[in-house]
């Protein structure tokens, strides 16, 4: 009977890691429905950006007062939860505070007391940050794509920070043996007081309900990842190395495209001669209509999204009152890719034709055209996010698949063919201006 909280202990720890590893392996899966793309290059550049973007939070602190508290919440939060080994050790083997048996009293109190006072600078943190989203009402977090379940999300997420750092607080303060030892309790001592007028039995059930809400609270938090925005919290790091680093005005083009073109220009070459098969053979598709034709980078773009909305506030189009929202352009992708993972698993590991793609059905061609493509989007991304990829993508598409281009981009490119300029006008006639 002494052993029955061990092997529930041990049963929920290995019941959580086990559905987290399940919902890691989907969104593996789900990520590699992208096409292939080479991003083995640039491999001292990527670890820079790594360390530099999703370990220093460079970009973060470019907005001063929210990078501030989310570098609080991000330092404290990671170490924090290095207490949760001891935790895990106890709830394995029966101990309690097994790091006393280890440390001596001076460096376990030294731990322990920078735990509660980041736990405390964490607590405040999330309430300016629940503050700011729901009394100051800051414009991004009230765009129409922000309605629903992505504002009830963000504000789950800081209900579960906040009551994980309450409970560790509340864990130590009714902890008798720890508050006695008198080193490591620099909050929770002011904490203690609450419960003087609690008898010793009922503090030590106080403090094993918040050690256990804790730790399952922890357990709770790392499955809900998957289903939330702050799956960032994991996927920050590999999407800023694989981030991308070449130049932002830089576009891709297509292989077969560009060598097709060299060809034509070629004056060597003789275009009534035979090409050899499988020569510059085209792709089957031009563009992309649906997350599958995307490569598995925007892929992991897409699940990495934090929806802060900078991307969206720096806009110049939504701005300006268009209905292009690169934030939503992320959002859209993700949902149209978990139902596409959905459909997956519904029919045993084969993707079957709903009728649904991510042009038209989630993404429209308003949104599309609206985009200037100044990369402000991409700047303003604190995690090396690039919605105006996709965005390109998806053109790309209408462009050379459907010929659904505006009809100002038609004429414009009419006249590149006849004129060899943009603007309707003879080649003969360009240099009138002159004479006027």
């Amino acid at each position: 009977m002494t052993y029955l909280p061990n092997l529930l202990f041990a049963a929920i720890l290995i019941l959580s890691i086990g559905f987290f590893a399940k919902n890691v392996k989907k969104l593996v899966r789900n990520i590699k429905l992208g096409q292939d793309v080479d991003v083995s290059d640039n491999k001292s550049q990527r670890w820079k950006n790594l360390t530099r973007i999703a370990l220093g939070q460079s970009k973060m602190v470019k907005r001063p007062i929210s990078g501030f508290l989310h570098v609080v919440v991000y330092i404290g939060f990671v170490i924090i939860n290095i207490e949760v080994l001891e935790i895990i050790i106890d709830g394995l083997f029966g101990t309690h505070r097994i790091g006393l048996s280890v440390l001596p009293v001076p460096v376990y109190g030294f731990l322990i007391g920078t735990f509660e006072v980041l736990a405390a600078l964490v607590f405040i943190a999330v309430v300016v940050f629940w503050l700011r989203r729901n009394t100051i009402k800051i414009a991004r977090f009230f765009k129409p794509e922000m309605k629903g379940w992505p504002k009830k999300d963000a504000d789950i997420i800081l209900y579960f920070e906040m009551v994980l750092m309450a409970l560790f607080l509340i864990m130590n303060a009714t902890d008798v043996s720890f508050q006695n030892l008198n080193s490591g309790n620099i909050i929770s001592q002011f904490m203690a007081p609450w419960f003087s007028g609690f008898s010793e039995t009922t503090l030590h059930l106080i403090e094993r309900g918040a050690w256990w809400l804790h730790i399952v609270g922890i357990l709770i938090f790392l499955n809900y990842l998957y289903y939330s925005k702050h799956l960032h919290i994991l996927l920050a790091f590999p999407n800023t190395y694989y981030g991308k680093v070449k130049p932002q005005g830089q576009l891709d083009n297509l292989e077969a495209v560009t060598n097709e073109v060299k060809l034509m220009m070629d004056p060597d070459v003789d275009p009534y001669a035979a090409v050899p098969e499988n020569e510059n053979e085209p792709p089957a598709k031009f563009g992309a209509s649906d997350v599958q034709d995307l490569s598995w980078v925007q892929l992991l773009n897409a699940y990495t999204c934090t929806e802060c909305g900078r991307c969206t506030s720096e806009c110049p189009a939504n701005i300006t009152g268009k209905k292009l929202s690169p934030r939503k352009i992320m959002m859209d992708t993700r949902d149209r890719l978990e139902e596409v993972g959905k459909n997956i698993d519904a029919n045993n590991g084969e993707f079957k034709d709903d009728g649904k793609q991510l042009l038209g059905d989630y993404i429209t061609k308003e949104e599309l055209w609206a985009c200037t493509t100044c990369n402000a989007c991409v700047e303003a991304c604190p995690i090396s996010i690039d919605p105006l990829s996709i965005i390109m993508d998806m053109r790309r598409y209408l462009v050379m698949e459907q010929s659904a281009a505006p009809v100002e981009l038609n004429n414009m490119m009419t006249n590149i063919e006849n004129n060899g300029a943009p603007w309707p006008y003879n080649q003969m006639d360009r240099l009138n201006w002159k004479n006027e």
